[in-house]
């Protein structure tokens, strides 16, 4: 690294360090419920967190958070609203058109052009009101990072800065819906097409026009699974990268599954880009379920005064990337700290490099190429389930999922080896069958033979060469696919092995192909089946101290025994090695209390799959949202089948509204969709 490099690394280390003493006293907070009007009539409902102590005359930013997740009864972020208004800076939470307390329909899908007109209204109204300083920043995780990306790209002049969380750009081959290009179903699907139907708190209202405008709005999964290659469809919400023109901040988890954008943007924004990559799951830094846990809201405001008041704090000098450098460490799905460290640094890496290592016979991982052969692998359908629900998450021993592929590993490491970025893998893959997909695994193998998952990715076999215009395989005919895996870090010591596996299956995350068939990958020479490892060096520059996690201020009146999110769960598997008949039951449950009443949620989804017949893979998944008030009950349930043939997924949806358990509304939906090379 250059000094001028060097220097201005230490000197964004010394402002992070620092920047906690430079704030005045807790302003306070006070809440302000406002109705933002639409050109069509239709009031959105926001929720204003404002400093108690606005004085006649200030003028503050405002940062937005804009969801469809109900700020009054659903996932509320008080603690991160309310952190920012006792700051100075009014904090906004808005609902989305037909969702909570928004007047008008719901979208007819996600990320809709009309969610982004409105969210480009809601910027301006709130540069114009009086209390305003022009600037708006957004922020949000997950949905709320996706749109903040979007509506950066889409440039509203009062929009500044962002903050992006746990969010992508891609949506075709990267959001919930098709991973890697694959069909996916989970628990989002159950949810939101539950929430659509939902009337807004604490009033709940049930009058005709709330239940045909929500109860009757088609399910968003049904347009998801008639949509099963890349295209307009896809495409529309999202502009080219390089069309954002402001700064952006973004924060990401290795045991996420979103975190791919966070290179592509350090590549391709023109404007300012920092980025944080930690051990976390699809959670905020201070209350992943992984850790090492930390602050990141005290970023946040020095990023925002920044770019939004004009606070010289050197916030443009810190590193461009802070990265948690994972150390190897024992499979385990439960909650725990990560070992390893903080590194600060630029993108690309500094110092880094790339090693190959070849795919050889006798399941070998070689640094130099072997003499040619071929291995052959029997596709089981059922292959995959402890790999967990997508590409994140912290997982078991990897040896059962190990035993339905194709496995190459190297000798024992003579000395450890430093990985961070995207690995490339390369295969010379043939089948049998006009359909198959791959998926390429990373792993850890420790000298007491456990093993542990690093990362992975998947491949489509017929969107080898375009996702937007798939073409079937040639049986027989053998096809040179590339992959790039998932983005991680990771430490290999030494003495432990580096594992690649290869497979044809990756169930219930990715739906399987129809056709029992068998692979063959070719192995040996320089052009043959290997992967590029992404190394740097052992040692490098120490980021930055984080700030321990602070406290999250609960909104007053509500607390959460269940928890506000059904979303990690749990899941059970069970194999039936006699029939080739293979089950996974997933659930989770949350639960809030309101000073109106209460909420209690539930989720179910069970996968089903033959090994002898995959064409017939199935899911079945129910939702079900009670609102317990002072004067009645409201049961919202939801249900979800898709079935599979050869040729056609059999989808069916309902929506079922009691009161007191009498019916009030009832919807369902089928449709027969024809399998697009899926």
């Amino acid at each position: 690294m250059p000094y001028r490099a060097l220097a201005s690394a230490a000197l964004g280390a010394l402002f992070l360090l620092t920047v906690s003493l430079g704030y005045a006293a807790d302003r306070g907070v006070r809440l302000v419920k406002a109705s933002i009007p639409m050109p069509d009539g239709v009031q959105l409902a926001a929720t204003l967190y404002m400093p108690a102590d606005l004085r006649p005359g200030e003028r503050l930013p405002a940062l937005l958070e804009y969801l469809p997740y109900r700020k009054d009864d659903d996932a509320p972020d008080y603690s991160a609203h309310a952190y920012f208004a006792r700051r100075g800076y009014v904090g906004v939470r808005a609902d989305i058109r037909g969702f909570g307390n928004s007047g008008g329909a719901p979208p007819t899908r996600e990320y809709s052009a009309q969610e982004q007109e409105d969210g480009e209204r809601i910027i301006a109204w709130l540069a114009s009101q009086p209390w305003s300083n022009g600037n708006v920043g957004m922020f949000g995780i997950s949905w709320g990072g996706f749109n903040s990306i979007q509506l950066a790209m889409r440039h509203p002049p009062a929009l500044k800065a962002i903050i992006a969380i746990a969010a992508t750009e891609a949506l075709f081959t990267e959001d919930v819906h098709y991973m890697d290009g694959i069909m996916h179903v989970d628990e989002f699907e159950t949810a939101m097409d539950l929430d659509q139907g939902r009337s807004g708190a604490p009033e709940f209202p049930l009058d005709e026009d709330t239940l045909t405008k929500r109860m009757d709005s088609q399910p968003w999964s049904l347009d998801y699974f008639r949509h099963q290659r890349d295209g307009s469809f896809w495409r529309a919400p999202v502009r080219r990268l390089e069309d954002i023109k402001i700064p952006c901040f973004l924060i990401g988890g290795f045991q996420d599954g979103y975190r791919n954008s966070i290179v592509r943007m350090l590549e391709r924004v023109p404007a300012p880009v920092h980025a944080w990559l930690g051990p976390w799951n699809h959670d905020h830094p201070n209350t992943s379920i992984y850790g090492p846990r930390v602050e990141w809201r005290d970023q946040a405001v020095r990023w925002f005064d920044h770019w939004l008041k004009g606070v010289d704090n050197g916030v443009e000098r810190d590193p461009r990337m802070i990265f948690y450098l994972q150390h190897s460490h024992p499979p385990g799905a439960e909650a725990q700290d990560i070992p390893g460290e903080w590194r600060a640094d630029s993108w690309p890496p500094q110092g880094l490099g790339h090693e190959t290592w070849f795919l050889a016979p006798n399941h070998q991982l070689l640094r130099s190429p072997a003499p040619a052969a071929a291995d052959r692998l029997w596709y089981v359908p059922s292959a995959g389930a402890e790999v967990g629900f997508w590409w994140g998450e912290l997982l078991g021993d990897q040896r059962p999922a190990d035993a339905y592929g194709l496995v190459y590993d190297s000798e024992p490491l003579a000395d450890d080896v430093t990985l961070f970025g995207r690995a490339k893998v390369r295969l010379l893959a043939a089948a049998d069958v006009p359909l198959a997909d791959w998926f390429v695994r990373l792993e850890d193998v420790a000298d007491n033979g456990r093993v542990t998952a690093i990362t992975g990715a998947g491949l489509n076999g017929a969107q080898r060469d375009s996702t937007e215009k798939p073409e079937a395989l040639v049986p027989g005919r053998e096809y040179a696919l590339n992959l790039d895996l998932y983005l991680t870090s990771w430490v290999w010591p030494r003495g432990h092995r580096i594992r690649v596996t290869v497979s044809n299956a990756q169930w219930p995350m990715l739906w399987p192909t129809p056709y029992p068939m068998t692979t063959t990958l070719r192995l040996g020479g320089r052009d043959g089946s290997a992967i590029e490892l992404p190394v740097i060096p052992a040692h490098g520059t120490a980021a930055p101290q984080f700030a321990p996690p602070e406290p999250s201020e609960q909104p007053p009146g509500v607390s959460t025994p269940g928890g506000d999110y059904a979303w990690p769960g749990s899941w059970t598997l069970e194999r039936d090695e006699v029939r080739g008949v293979t089950t996974v039951t997933w659930r989770g449950t949350s639960a809030m209390v309101f000073p109106w009443g209460k909420f209690e949620h539930r989720e179910q989804l069970i996968y089903h799959i033959d090994d002898a017949h995959p064409e017939s893979a199935a899911v079945e998944g129910e939702a079900e949202s009670v609102e317990r008030l002072k004067d009645r009950v409201l049961t919202y349930r939801g249900q979800i089948a898709l079935t599979s043939d050869r040729t056609t997924f059999h989808y069916s949806a309902a929506r079922t509204l009691l009161r007191d358990g009498a019916v009030v509304r009832t919807r369902s939906w089928k449709e027969d969709i024809p399998r697009d090379l899926q």
